[in-house]
């Protein structure tokens, strides 16, 4: 089964570095990485605030607000997660030394 996940793995670490990858991250990057809770709150609670406002006055639409808040947050968490992850890994290979 490993054998399996190595053939994409190993794509998408070359397309990785291709764009850029093995870069030292920015000051913003190691702060996402560090909080990516906060980071999916400050990104979701916005995107909710926004689709409340512009919604009309029925109940379901401020539920709907809520949820798209919550779904934006977590996308956004989860991508700040797999910067962590790619932090870790420029530390493993002696690219960064976590500065």
């Amino acid at each position: 089964m490993k054998e399996l996940w190595r053939s994409p793995g190993n794509a998408f670490w070359a397309l990785d570095q291709a764009l850029g990858g093995h870069q030292r991250p920015a000051r913003v990057h190691r702060w996402v990485a560090r909080h990516p809770v906060l980071f999916g709150l400050c990104t979701g609670v916005p995107f909710a605030l926004l689709f409340a406002v512009i919604g009309s006055e029925e109940e379901s639409d401020g539920l709907f607000a809520v949820v798209v808040g919550l779904l934006m947050g977590s996308v956004f968490a989860l991508f700040a997660f797999l910067e962590r992850l790619r932090q870790r890994r420029l530390k493993r290979l002696g690219i960064w030394d976590g500065s």
